[in-house]
């Protein structure tokens, strides 16, 4: 049975992708924090990866036929890029480390769609253009990796907008919104978006793990369903399983709204609609999904499948 190390398996995509392994290969998960889900917290190890030493440690001594490297801060409120020092000196530690694994066959280091903005489509997999500082040690994250590329096989996924249970913001807000009855249609201001149901991304992620990506010049997968999904079209059918229909409010009270939200955030006071957002969802943010496609050429779930398995998932 191969021996499988991820690193921040306590997450959502990581808990997930936790249970989708489990029964598969013999797991080990490093993360900050134990696992909000009992019967994971048996397969963690609590360590911070930015500190060396103790990182080390435990990966040598559980001496992993593959790592899916995970672990990161993820949020947009850092004020500063050393706000995100697991995403940079975590992942140096974990690059240098893996020079020490003679049994290592493949490494997947997580970065994020975010090292390029809403709407920008990278012309090649060096071309970054981030808006966030989330975004920029994202970009780190990836050069840190180009600059110390293991022996063995390797590549960078970058999930896209990925949502289901166990998620948090933005996603789970915006579920909650539809149940609740408070997410309106914005004047005809649609936008269309690659989305990921989590239950695709860990079949992506380990089939990525699996197939060789020899190729230094297709060494970055984003993680994303097909087609690209129209926000309406998936309120409605997240409404339509709670049968009721959303209705339609003018883009200028969004617009007041976010406004407000801006005011509010100078005050660290949290409101759910801000500038940065709203402007989030109305541009369109389509990710070409073919390399990946070529590899997990056949996602388990289809969107009403993940919408049911989420809403059963919000009731427990």
């Amino acid at each position: 049975m191969y021996k499988v190390l991820i690193t921040g398996g306590s997450g959502f995509i990581g808990a997930n992708l936790l249970l989708f392994l489990i029964e598969k290969y013999e797991i080990l998960n490093i993360d900050i924090r134990e696992s909000n889900l009992t019967e994971l917290q048996k397969y963690t190890s609590l360590v911070d990866i930015t500190n060396y030493e103790k990182l080390r440690n435990v990966v040598i001594s559980f001496s992993p036929d593959y790592i899916i490297h995970l672990a990161a801060r993820t949020d947009l409120n850092g004020k500063s890029i050393n706000d995100y020092s697991a995403n940079t000196a975590g992942v140096s530690n974990l690059m240098k480390i893996i020079h020490e694994l003679p049994n290592l066959k493949k490494l997947i280091v997580t970065s994020s769609m975010l090292v390029c903005h809403t709407g920008y489509y990278p012309k090649d997999q060096f071309d970054y253009a981030p808006n966030t500082l989330y975004g920029e040690s994202k970009v780190e994250t990836e050069r840190i990796v180009w600059d110390n590329k293991p022996q063995c096989d390797w590549a960078i996924i970058r999930p896209t907008s990925i949502w289901g249970p166990w998620f948090g913001v933005p996603y789970r807000n915006f579920f909650d919104m539809v149940i609740s009855r408070k997410y309106f249609h914005i004047g005809r201001k649609s936008c269309t978006k690659t989305y990921g149901y989590v239950g695709n991304a860990v079949y992506q992620i380990e089939q990525i793990l699996f197939h060789e990506t020899l190729n230094e010049d297709q060494k970055v997968f984003y993680i994303g369903d097909n087609p690209p999904t129209n926000i309406e079209i998936w309120a409605n059918e997240i409404a339509a399983e709670l049968n009721y229909n959303i209705k339609r409010v003018p883009f200028w009270m969004l617009k007041t709204a976010a406004y407000f939200g801006d005011l509010l955030k100078l005050f660290d006071i949290t409101f759910p609609m801000t500038s940065f957002r709203l402007k989030n969802m109305t541009t369109d943010n389509i990710i070409d999904l073919s390399e990946t496609y070529n590899i997990a050429p056949n996602p388990p779930y289809s969107r009403i499948d993940g919408i049911k398995a989420t809403l059963q998932w919000l009731k427990k």
